[in-house]
């Protein structure tokens, strides 16, 4: 992410829709607040009319005025000059759940994937939730078992929309038991980390740091100073054994360099000398 490029809201799905809407709150104050010009692209999901028009709902009684959905679904669509001077117009774009592999396949080197990436250069902000979220990275989960200990094979990885780099996003992390799977992810590429972000859970990242927001929290996988793996000597499903590898759990108000690989603790030295 360049100097100048929008805030990435990423959203560990599920989030408030309802009660406070502190996660959809804070991307439409990051946008421009009232004056926000929103798109919401509902390429993940198979029900874009129904998914799409919940989020209108949402966004205009929160109090935006201009907000409309956009749906691809053929890469013909992604590269017509409508749908790029739509992005060229909005200040942030809302990625809906649904499946990751949808996102890049319909847009992944069309019009509107290189109209997305110049407009988040120039400063408008783009939020995920679910599969949005998961697409952000460059590399990306397409798929995996949870509730298990890592093993190989029960991940499967591909490229992502390239919004961020050097992260693999994981999202429902708590809820649906998927620590197993990212650790599994993380080990196949150690020099990414691994973020699990729970449901009602955000990550808004800002250059090199991301903060958390939301009622949950993150869980950051460093694999980085791996001492010890068996990767090389295993086969499917195998059962994985990994040492030094650093975890750190982040709720609300906590802050992480992702240049530096480490979280900045001034909110917990704050506290604890009140």
């Amino acid at each position: 992410m360049g100097e100048h490029s929008g805030a990435l809201v990423i959203i560990g799905g599920a989030e408030d829709k309802r009660g406070d809407m502190t996660i959809l709150r804070e991307f439409i104050r990051l946008a421009g607040g009232t004056h926000a010009r929103i798109v919401v692209m509902t390429v993940a999901t198979e029900l874009p009319l129904e998914v799409g028009a919940d989020y209108i709902d949402v966004f205009e009684k929160i109090g935006v005025e201009d907000v409309r959905t956009f749906d691809v679904s053929s890469r013909e669509a992604a590269d017509r000059d409508s749908a790029c001077r739509a992005i060229e117009k909005a200040t942030g774009v809302f990625f809906t759940g649904g499946e990751q592999i949808r996102i890049t396949t319909l847009l992944g080197g069309t019009k509107v994937d290189s109209a997305l990436h110049t407009a988040h250069e120039k400063g408008v902000v783009l939020a995920g939730t679910s599969a949005g979220a998961s697409m952000m990275s460059s590399t990306m989960i397409v798929e995996g078992a949870g509730d298990t200990n890592p093993r190989i094979g029960i991940v499967q990885m591909a490229p992502g929309m390239e919004f961020i780099d050097g992260v693999v996003i994981d999202q429902h992390f708590a809820q649906r038991g998927r620590l197993g799977r990212l650790l599994s992810a993380v080990a196949q590429y150690p020099h990414h980390l691994g973020l699990g972000i729970d449901e009602d859970t955000a990550v808004i990242v800002r250059g090199t740091q991301f903060e958390v927001i939301g009622r949950g929290a993150v869980s950051v996988v460093d694999a980085g100073a791996l001492t010890f793996s068996n990767l090389g000597e295993l086969r499917n499903n195998d059962a994985l054994a990994l040492c030094g590898v650093k975890l750190h759990i982040l709720p609300a108000g906590y802050k992480f360099s992702l240049r530096e690989r480490k979280p900045n603790l001034e909110r917990l030295t704050r506290s604890g000398n009140e």
